[in-house]
């Protein structure tokens, strides 16, 4: 895949703080029209990639790319939107009045903000809300003018950072339904967020980052690549033969005739079930089920932090 058809692109991308790693070597790349699941746990160094990415934060050593050119280029970062997870906007602001403000800032003709404005306060539900001020606002209500000014620009690349951290069931519905739109006029979404079952119905694919690094990337989507966990009953299981599993399978336990174990293609099934027939084992049930993203979740990034 050429650089051409990249939203975004890094490098071994690296931060310091000081003597802290907060991003060890990061590499990325992300095709333009895609929603991009960003997931790990605290401290994993999202939130400092995220930064970096839109040229918040200077990064120590590698290289990133965003929209085909550098960080630092003012011509990409006018094509980008983003909602921070810690957002703050003035308060005796009216939400009407807040878009009119970035507008201003993206360069906007007045009018184009006008009219531009009005659409969104309506698409994210807040159009009978325009001139209220944002201190009388909800948390839900203010997280959604946060994804409208995040959306002003018609961006061609969008940051969102837990998006749906404070919606009810119906708010977070709607926010996914916007995010499948903005895919389907051909931008790239970023999307960093907790809520996992979300991002399983919302992401086309997803990255696990640990301590700065990403270990893993997943297609979503339906497809039937991603890890599967496997069920097997069977007698005559020991530690044994359970250790010679670990040349196509992991995560693997034994509790008394049940064997589970963990694999990244059901394509390995077949000459994994010849080797326990080989090792003397009598199986009679063998049942592979897809991994939730939660589960392959706690399994890549979370096993040894007892979660």
């Amino acid at each position: 895949m050429g650089t051409v058809d990249l939203a975004i692109r890094t490098r071994g991308l690296r931060k310091l703080f000081g003597s802290q790693v907060a991003v060890e070597g990061l590499s990325l790349e992300v095709p333009r029209g895609e929603i991009f699941g960003f997931l790990g746990p605290n401290g994993a160094g999202k939130s400092t990639s995220i930064k970096m990415l839109l040229g918040l934060v200077t990064p120590t050593s590698g290289e990133a790319q965003v929209l085909g050119r550098s960080t630092r280029n003012a011509e990409a970062r006018r094509k980008i939107g983003f909602l921070p997870e810690h957002f703050q906007f003035y308060s005796w602001l009216t939400a009407r009045e807040l878009l009119r403000v970035h507008g201003r800032l993206y360069g906007m003709p007045r009018a184009s903000v006008e009219g531009r404005a009005w659409a969104l306060l309506e698409l994210v539900g807040l159009g009978a809300h325009a001139d209220k001020r944002l201190r009388e606002f909800s948390k839900g209500m203010l997280q959604r003018i946060g994804l409208a000014q995040a959306l002003l620009n018609e961006p061609e690349l969008i940051f969102l950072d837990e998006p749906t951290s404070g919606l009810d069931p119906l708010g977070r519905r709607l926010v996914r339904d916007i995010i499948k739109a903005q895919r389907e006029r051909g931008a790239t979404v970023f999307l960093n967020s907790h809520l996992l079952s979300e991002v399983e119905i919302t992401c086309d694919r997803v990255a696990f980052i640990k301590d700065g690094r990403v270990l893993e990337t997943r297609q979503l989507g339906g497809r039937s690549d991603g890890a599967t966990s496997v069920i097997v009953k069977a007698r005559k299981l020991s530690p044994d033969v359970a250790s010679g599993l670990s040349r196509w399978g992991s995560s693997i336990r034994i509790d008394g005739d049940q064997l589970s174990f963990a694999v990244a293609s059901t394509d390995v099934l077949p000459d994994l079930l010849r080797y326990l027939v080989a090792q003397g084992v009598d199986v009679y049930e063998l049942r592979p089920q897809q991994l939730s993203l939660e589960e392959r979740f706690v399994q890549v990034v979370g096993e040894d932090r007892g979660l």
